[in-house]
């Protein structure tokens, strides 16, 4: 059977007037405005004014469908176009009054200033297409398929009746659909930015109701107003350029007996901290509390991924973190918001974490005790807290702007060709400033390299990394954040260099975008380092 179906659409104007909800732009166009296209089209194409027949059985199973994959052209910023309209009121009564009274009256008087900026399209040749895959289709496409192709063909418009647009169908195997340009939209299992009606079985019968009810509104008793259609579904979709919401909980760093926050260095003892509730998470009694086995907390808490005695094996898959959160304080308007001790944990998942699970295992971290290794002594108590202040939400906001509060230890060398060997004192008098500038580039690129590749490593789309903005240095960007030679790492990571960063996310247009925490980066981002806060601007 083939890979995809795939319905594309070219707007002729290069613009979109459609609106979501409030008012809002809405791009890209929902599956549920192009199923509404492909019955109108459907309706004009074989002539069924009144009731559609010959397309019925295709659309319902169309309708039937998971929700489709999108990918989408690239768009100018809303703002930037628009014109103005002024629209009738509906008064044609008020009007017609005064006609029967003798009196002067126009509907030209009453009308309504409205501003309209219509979604612009970069590239005018650019197509939208939606993609099905039709191994998770129900059976009968074959069946359908002609049909479908036919309607799509008859595809007039997309959006206002101003938009108008040609569109085709197609079959495209699992290679080709991944070769389509633009950027791509994914159904998401769990809530994301963006939510776009879909159409769900029963959606044809409505909209052939409202249409019936359409035509026959005027009634001899009057006005009978359309119902608005209610017949569909709401989907959560996820762009390529989109990082998945994880699933997390704070937690308080409490004194022992409850009498306050027990703080830490982060610099000397966020190492020891994130040892400590390594070693709470993982004991015995937790597990068997949760049912899980020896295995499982060491796959989900330590991220060993190997069988005890064998070489270790980083996990692959979901697992979860415990990191330590330094707090970030307002100093003052010299010192700003700085760099402050840990008085709080985080506790998130990486990866498609089972969210049942995760639920569970914070349920019981609640009131366990941290113990420190060398004491035996209880150091700080966990309290969970119910919402976020605003040290909890520098780390989870959404923010184009981020600045590591840790380093970031890079996942290799920075220097595997010796370049900066060359650099040194003994050796750059032989070498001219084209030579030296050249050896600078290349050391930088190989950086910047390297924290793109933590960016991918950490989760979050491969755009996302293409498109950002870095800088790097060995002071903090954050006040208060120490020299990266300071902060103590694990004795494996010890021989990569470590960074201070900051990253400015920006859409394939180079358009600042707003990404969601948490961000840690980088070698031992599961125990607190290459920690990132929302860095604001005018920090």
């Amino acid at each position: 059977m083939p890979d995809h179906l795939c319905l594309s659409v070219r707007f002729l104007d290069g613009a979109f007037h459609g609106r979501a909800d409030q008012g809002e732009p809405e791009w890209p166009p929902s599956p549920l405005r192009l199923f509404q296209a492909l019955v109108a089209a459907s309706a004009a194409r074989w002539n069924e004014r009144r009731v559609i027949s010959h397309a019925a059985p295709a659309l319902r199973w169309l309708e039937s469908l998971p929700p489709p994959h999108i990918v989408a052209p690239a768009t100018v910023q809303e703002a930037a176009t628009g014109y103005r309209l002024y629209v009738p009121d509906n008064v044609g009564d008020i009007v017609g009054s005064a006609w029967s009274r003798g009196r002067d009256a126009s509907i030209a008087d009453y009308r309504t200033e409205k501003m309209v900026r219509p979604t612009r399209i970069a590239d005018d040749e650019a197509a939208l297409h939606y993609l099905w895959p039709l191994s998770d289709a129900a059976a009968g496409f074959e069946q359908h398929r002609e049909t479908l192709f036919t309607a799509a063909r008859s595809i007039t418009h997309l959006g206002w009746g101003v938009d108008l647009v040609v569109a085709e169908a197609s079959i495209l195997t699992k290679a080709e659909a991944a070769q389509l340009f633009g950027r791509r939209w994914s159904p998401a299992d769990e809530d994301a930015s963006t939510a776009l009606r879909v159409p769900r079985t029963g959606t044809l019968d409505e909209l052939s109701r409202r249409h019936h009810a359409f035509l026959n509104r005027i009634q001899a008793d009057g006005f009978a107003p359309v119902p608005p259609l209610a017949t569909f579904a709401l989907a959560s979709y996820r762009s390529d350029s989109e990082t998945p919401r994880a699933p997390h909980a704070i937690f308080a760093l409490r004194q022992p007996d409850d009498s306050g926050y027990r703080a830490f260095d982060p610099v000397r003892r966020g190492l020891h901290v994130a040892g400590m509730l390594r070693h709470t998470a993982s004991q015995p009694g937790l597990a068997r509390s949760l049912g899980w086995s020896e295995s499982e907390v060491a796959r989900l808490v330590l991220g060993h991924g190997e069988a005890r005695g064998e070489k270790h094996t980083p996990v692959v898959g979901p697992r979860f973190a415990l990191v330590p959160l330094p707090s970030i304080e307002w100093r003052g308007a010299e010192r700003k918001h700085s760099v402050g001790s840990i008085r709080r944990v985080l506790v998130t998942a990486l990866g498609a974490a089972d969210r049942e699970s995760f639920s569970r295992f914070v349920r019981q971290l609640n009131g366990q005790e941290l113990v420190d290794a060398k004491t035996k002594e209880t150091a700080a108590l966990l309290v969970r807290q119910p919402g976020l202040d605003s040290v909890a939400q520098r780390y989870l906001a959404e923010s184009s702007t981020w600045a590591s509060v840790t380093p970031v230890i890079l996942p290799g060398y920075d220097d595997p060709r010796k370049l900066r060997k060359r650099l040194s004192a003994t050796n750059a008098a032989a070498l001219t400033a084209e030579e030296k500038n050249e050896l600078v580039r290349k050391l930088d690129a190989r950086v910047d390299h390297l924290l793109r590749k933590a960016i991918i490593q950490a989760g979050i789309p491969e755009p996302l990394a293409r498109h950002a903005d870095l800088e790097w240095r060995s002071t903090g960007f954050w006040p208060g954040a120490e020299l990266v030679s300071r902060y103590s790492v694990p004795d494996q990571h010890r021989r990569f260099r470590r960074l201070h960063v900051r990253i400015t996310w920006r859409t394939p247009e180079g358009q600042p975008l707003k990404v969601a925490g948490p961000i840690c980066l980088g070698g031992g981002k599961h125990t607190g380092l290459g920690l990132f806060a929302a860095f604001p601007a005018e920090d």
